[in-house]
């Protein structure tokens, strides 16, 4: 009768240490991962912007000069 309860908590044991162990080992990667990808969005919002602030003193320049027809 006490065989297939020890088992049981046995393998309940057994389930939270690799819980845990993957959860160190996952979490960091995921850290990583997010700082990357957080990484990426900042590189391309400064050449949106970067872009966008090119492209207005373009058409700036643009208006003060007569038209070419």
């Amino acid at each position: 009768m006490m065989r297939p309860i020890a088992q049981l908590a046995g393998l309940g044991l057994a389930g939270v240490v690799v819980f845990k162990l993957l959860g160190m080992l996952l979490f960091p990667l995921l850290g990583v991962f997010l700082g990357f990808l957080i990484w990426a969005v900042k590189i391309a919002v400064i050449m949106a912007l970067v872009w966008w602030g090119f492209h207005l003193f373009r058409k700036w320049n643009e208006g003060g000069k007569p038209s070419e027809a």
